[in-house]
């Protein structure tokens, strides 16, 4: 039997009167995955990809 993870999925989502708002970016080549975000780059923990942020986007 696998374990359960605690994964607070909740914290990803924002629910308003027009609807259901994503707070984090979605990957462009998985379509349903998250990107991870760190100081300089954002990742895809399934595939791989990686955005690097610049300096004028912080």
């Amino acid at each position: 039997m696998p374990k359960e993870k605690n994964q607070e999925v909740w914290k990803y989502y924002s629910v308003d009167k027009s609807g259901i708002k994503r707070l984090k970016k979605e990957c462009p080549r998985c379509k349903g995955s998250f990107l991870a975000e760190h100081k300089d780059r954002r990742t895809c923990g399934h595939c791989g990809y990686t955005e690097f942020k610049t300096k004028g986007s912080r």
